[in-house]
């Protein structure tokens, strides 16, 4: 559907649909700005990110350890 499309459908609606529908519009512009505002600046971290990097930063090296533990030294097993 295009613009012309769209305005003929809206004319053909009573006066108050109209407004509804103006309403909706405003409130659909309006989320999007505050959405646009929300995004992170360029070289800002998200949570999900620094997350992700701090669990990183935890792990490294560990993959190189010598385990501290082996199975022998179980005195119990979980079934």
């Amino acid at each position: 559907m295009n613009h012309a499309q769209l305005s003929e459908k809206i004319q053909a609606l009573p006066p108050d649909k109209q407004a509804e529908i103006f309403d909706f519009v405003d409130f659909l512009v309006s989320r999007h700005t505050v959405a646009k505002q929300q995004k992170i600046a360029d070289g800002e971290w998200t949570r999900a990110e620094f997350s992700q990097m701090a669990m990183s930063q935890a792990m490294r090296g560990m993959e190189e350890e010598p385990p501290l533990y082996t199975l022998d030294d179980l005195k119990e097993r979980w079934q």
